[in-house]
Parts: structure tokens; sequence; C-alpha cells
């Protein structure tokens, strides 16, 4: 079985749907209310393992969240170490109009700290893929990108949200995932993948754009790339070819935006999405 050893953000994820986003100070009434656990490590370590990964998951949470969070994490098969600290949990705020788009904003909460990371080596070393985000300290990815390097672990790094890289990172990351509004500072680099949402995604490599598959109806796209990040991590841990992978994590991440929310949205693996 492939492993998958994501490091990332957890916490509540609360969306609203609102009949339009907000113009200067205006206030809008939300017609339905929805919350669930969630933050990008969260969905990816989700989507990796309902994609067939053995999947391990590192995050800081606050005390009243690591029991009922770890009981969502065990329900998946996932593998997890929820480093529980003084404070609050991220917290995030979806907003959500009737095509489908979304506005979030993010309180980032408490932080794991490079010790975590450490404490956490084991996993990283039985992984194929090391998946990372700019969700948690910059000091933590970097020291993950180390441990990475000293098993032979590819590292995946979804440079969301945006920030500049610090040149360990620029090196030691197998893989870049960005979208159009995340490829500054990797224009020199090769090895992207850089998500276009409804068209798909460009291999840089190889120039090739893997096409999206068609959907019926775009109904929210909150975790899309999270599902496309997660599944990408798994088909390549797998073994896949880079372009089959691609094709894979498109067809999830199409299959994901046509339902509400995130963890209902995010599909298992069946088969008919394996992929000749």
């Amino acid at each position: 079985m492939s492993r998958v050893c994501v490091i990332g953000l957890a916490g509540t994820s609360a969306f609203l749907r609102v009949p339009r986003f907000h113009a200067g100070g205006e206030t809008v009434h939300a017609d339905a209310l929805h919350v669930e656990y969630g933050g990008k490590g969260f969905n990816q370590a989700v989507a990796a393992a309902r994609w067939g990964a053995k999947t391990s998951f590192l995050a800081a949470v606050g005390a009243a969240d690591a029991g009922p969070m770890g009981a969502v994490l065990d329900g998946e098969g996932i593998t997890h170490r929820l480093v529980v600290k003084k404070g609050a949990s991220a917290y995030a705020a979806i907003l959500t109009d009737p095509l489908g788009e979304t506005r979030v904003t993010v309180y980032p909460g408490v932080r794991l700290e490079v010790a975590d990371v450490e404490a956490f080596e084991s996993e990283i070393a039985a992984a194929e893929i090391l998946l990372l985000t700019n969700e948690v300290p910059e000091a933590v990815n970097v020291r993950a990108v180390e441990l990475a390097a000293c098993h032979g672990t590819k590292v995946i790094f979804n440079p969301a949200p945006a920030r500049p890289l610090p040149e360990s990172i620029l090196r030691g990351a197998w893989l870049f995932t960005p979208n159009a509004f995340e490829t500054a500072g990797l224009e020199a680099n090769r090895n992207v993948v850089e998500t276009r949402g409804g068209e798909g995604c460009f291999i840089r490599a190889t120039g090739r754009l893997v096409p999206a598959e068609p959907v019926d109806a775009v109904v929210d796209t909150t975790g899309a790339g999270d599902t496309f990040n997660g599944v990408l991590a798994a088909e390549l841990a797998g073994g896949a070819e880079m372009e089959r992978a691609c094709a894979a994590a498109n067809a999830a991440a199409g299959l994901s935006v046509t339902k509400r929310y995130v963890l209902p949205s995010i599909p298992h693996l069946t088969k008919r999405f394996r992929l000749s």
C-alpha cells in the first residue's frame, strides 16, 4: 500500500451560503450554515486516505478539539498526531455564492513547532510522499523537508496560502502544486503542476495541459484544491506516472465541486476512477 504523510492545519470550518458577496460595508444574511472539521492539511489527509493511501497526519489543535477531531480521523483510517497546544484551534469562515464561488477567512489558531515535526519523523520516514502547505510555520516546513531528505521521502509542496519560500524549500521539495495566484517565485522551477480550476492542470516539465473532466454543475469549489493535492499524492505514492496521477486528481477534484461543503464532497476511490 502507498503511504502519504501530511503536515498541516486542522480546525473548524463554518460554511455560510449567501445570495451574493459583500460590497463595501454591506451586511449580507446567509440562508444556510454548516460546520465541520477542516483545514488544508486535514482535508488533504482525508482525500489521500479515501483514495487508498495509508495516511498519517500531524497538526496542532486546542484541547477541546483533540478528542472529537481524532475520532473523525480514526473513522477515515488516518494515523494521526494531534498535538494539543494552549489556545484555540484554527477556524475558517467560508462564504459560498449561488455560482459555487467562495470567499474564505482563516484564523490560524495554535501552531506546530519544530519539535513536533521531529517527534513525527518515523511517519515521514515510512512514507513515499510528504505533503506540505504554507498553513504551518515556515520553520516547521523547513525541518520537515530536511527530515524527508534524510529518509528519501519525496516532498509535494502546495504553496497555499501564497508567501515567499526559503531556498531550502525551493531546493528540497520534489514537486510544487500552486494555483495561478501562487506561482510567484517558482518561475525557474520546472517540477511544477499548476492547478487551473475548470481547465485542469498544467505540467510544466512536459508543457502538457491535463484537461479537467466536465461537470454538470458547480455547486461549491471549497476544498477542490485540497482534494486534488491529496489524490495526486496518493497516486504518486502508489507509483503512478505524473500525467495519470494528474488525470485522477482532476477527476476527483471535479467530482468534489458538485457537492456542498468539503468532507461530504471528497470522493472515495472506485473503479470509475481507475484510469488505464
